[in-house]
């Protein structure tokens, strides 16, 4: 999985390098960015994020407790559910948004931005489909191809700047266009990308009444608490965004940019992670295996720490670098490297509190307990929304790069804090144990990519591509050599696990 997810990491990689190339982080990219988290918030609150978190360990239940049939037929009617649900929501919005610009004369960008919204809108119902086969194929084991679909919306996406933009018009207010068309038949050919592995498992989509379902409500009941719990982001960077869309016209496309960046490793890792932990913790939740469970979701902790710790070093450190080595060509210039970096340099510190929101929101799905993330992400989104507001202003970028990472930090706190009393243990003390000599392994191989990092860009420069590649990969890969010979050294179980994996696969290929 992955492998799956790097895959479609580094294409969504390759698809913010062509967005920057193409509209850089100027005013119309910020309309395109902001139109296109509205629908992303909405596939967190009823696809990827609350459903699937909520309709998983029910789905996983009936299939070990009543069988193959009946929870194929729970699937169906929460189906039926969702499509209606989400229908009327898209309707709703997509009337709502049509009467608004009626009667209101918008400035030029806020229309700019209405109008990107109301074409890719309806990318939302169809992408809340694909994450619930998406959660079906994982409850059944298979996570692979399911994360592999991920690849296909990116590949349509990047396509769409190639061969649509240049369809609607010579400037790139009209050209966008092209790319709000192209989100929607993203969304299509990552839906139809799971039917098939859905129906080799058995599933038959068919109509079910569902205002009467027991399923249905049992999953309602725990969705709606959860869609805080899973989307306290999502909600947190919309609103934070709406408000820096209004103080400065390029500071959500290049904060974009930095997230962007950050979720490349939060994706492979931390978001992998969480998805294949949340039926595993479901179905060992449902056997009443508790010390199994805290095991599992120790050691996925233990391996967040020890791969996201150093992926946080190498983008706070070379933050500047990689964005102009990955975005600065095309309408991406200089002072939109300096912008980006400034977010990235704040934001990627926070990567393993991040990620751990994920696993830990995760476990209290699996024990079928919604409410208690709710309640700690409401805190912290009313914290976020607080904090970003001052900061914004002042500090741009920066300013909400700060605010995310600080109220993540007491998000997972809270969290902890909050399944230590649930579980009356988590037994962590084998994690503690590891992390003194992990952090001795940190600040070493901070200090090497920081005097490699320097002596290139004063010795050397970045003129060329292949002088800006040399200061990324050299101090990168010498602080990661350093990182993990001193982790082997200090007898870190996942670092020797990792050895070990990647001797079997030696072996296999050769």
């Amino acid at each position: 999985m992955g492998a799956a997810t790097l895959l479609s990491r580094v294409l969504g990689m390759v698809r913010s390098m062509v967005y920057a190339n193409f509209m850089g982080d100027s005013a119309v990219a910020s309309a395109f960015t902001l139109a296109f988290m509205i629908p992303n918030l909405f596939r967190r609150l009823l696809g990827e994020g609350a459903l699937t978190a909520a309709f998983i360990p029910i789905f996983k239940k009936k299939e070990m407790q009543e069988g193959e049939a009946e929870a194929w037929r729970a699937a169906n009617a929460v189906i039926s559910g969702l499509i209606v649900a989400s229908a009327l929501i898209t309707g709703v919005v997509m009337i709502g948004l049509t009467l608004l610009m009626s009667v209101h004369a918008f400035e030029e960008n806020t229309r700019l931005m209405l109008s990107l919204l109301q074409i890719m809108f309806p990318y939302m119902p169809v992408i809340c489909l694909t994450a619930v086969f998406m959660g079906m194929l994982n409850a059944r084991g298979h996570f692979f191809m399911p994360a592999l679909g991920a690849a296909i919306l990116n590949v349509v996406m990047i396509l769409s700047v190639f061969f649509l933009a240049p369809r609607f018009g010579p400037s790139l207010s009209q050209q966008i266009f092209g790319l709000a068309f192209g989100v929607l038949l993203a969304g299509l050919a990552q839906a139809a990308f799971q039917i098939p592995h859905l129906s080799k498992e058995g599933f038959r989509f068919k109509w079910l009444p569902f205002r009467n379902d027991s399923t249905v409500r049992e999953v309602v009941a725990k969705m709606i608490p959860g869609a805080l719990g899973v989307a306290a982001f999502q909600i947190n960077l919309v609103l934070t965004n709406i408000i820096a869309f209004k103080v400065d016209e390029n500071i959500v496309a290049s904060f974009d940019y930095a997230v962007r960046l950050m979720e490349l490793p939060q994706g492979v890792f931390g978001v992998s992670l969480a998805t294949f932990l949340l039926p595993t913790l479901a179905g060992l939740a449902a056997e009443k295996k508790y010390p199994e469970f805290r095991q599992t979701l120790r050691q996925g902790m233990s391996y967040l720490i020890f791969i996201n710790l150093i992926a946080s070093l190498l983008l706070t450190l070379l933050a500047e670098p990689v964005i102009r080595l990955l975005f600065e060509h095309g309408s991406f210039d200089q002072l939109s490297t300096h912008r980006a970096a400034s977010a990235l340099i704040f934001l990627a510190p926070g990567l393993i509190l991040f990620s751990f929101v994920n696993i830990l929101a995760r476990a209290f799905y699996a024990l079928g307990d919604t409410k208690t993330p709710m309640m700690i992400s409401i805190f912290c989104l009313v914290t976020n929304l607080i904090l970003a507001t001052l900061l914004v202003f002042k500090y741009r970028q920066a300013g909400l790069a700060l605010a995310n990472t600080f109220t993540a930090g007491i998000n997972v706190a809270l969290l902890i804090y909050a399944l230590r009393r649930k579980l009356k243990t988590l037994d962590l003390q084998p994690l503690k144990r590891e992390l003194f000599p992990l952090a001795f392994a940190f600040v070493a191989a901070a200090c090497v990519s920081w005097a490699a990092l320097k002596l290139w860009g004063s010795n050397i420069g970045h003129a060329t591509l292949w002088l800006r590649m040399g200061e990324v990969f050299l101090p990168g890969a010498a602080g990661f050599l350093v990182y993990f010979a001193l982790a082997l050294w200090g007898k870190n179980s996942v670092a020797r696990e990792l050895l070990a994996m990647a001797a079997r696969a030696k072996n296999k290929l050769f």
